[in-house]
């Protein structure tokens, strides 16, 4: 399994942003309007770390993995096979691929396609 885009949600974006740059030395780039103008890095490996403020008033602050998949309707569908309930269906980021968003065990999951 692969991370390909790594969701980090909070209230005070520059903080968690240089908190990880003094602990491992990544640089964040500036906001990416396509990612919720998440600030990203470069996860070893490939991918993104994209760190974001809260998209609305309701969204509260998570941590949200989206695993690399060959093929995100499948992908999904399996996930919601294992009792999993989709929370975003599958949609394009133009310039990054698509995602899908899924909720289990208490937890958002995400996918990933590229």
């Amino acid at each position: 399994m692969q991370i390909q885009y790594l969701e980090i949600v909070t209230r005070d974006v520059d903080a968690v942003c240089a908190a990880y740059s003094s602990a491992s030395g990544v640089q964040f780039g500036e906001p990416d309007p396509g990612l919720g103008n998440a600030r990203t890095a470069k996860l070893m490996g490939g991918g993104l770390v994209g760190v974001r403020a809260p998209l609305r008033e309701t969204e509260e602050p998570v941590v949200r993995p989206y695993w690399l998949v060959q093929d995100i309707e499948v992908a999904l569908a399996a996930a919601v096979e294992a009792g999993g309930k989709v929370a975003h269906p599958p949609m394009e980021i133009s310039g990054h691929g698509t995602f899908a968003i899924y909720l289990q065990g208490g937890n958002d999951h995400g996918l990933w396609q590229i």
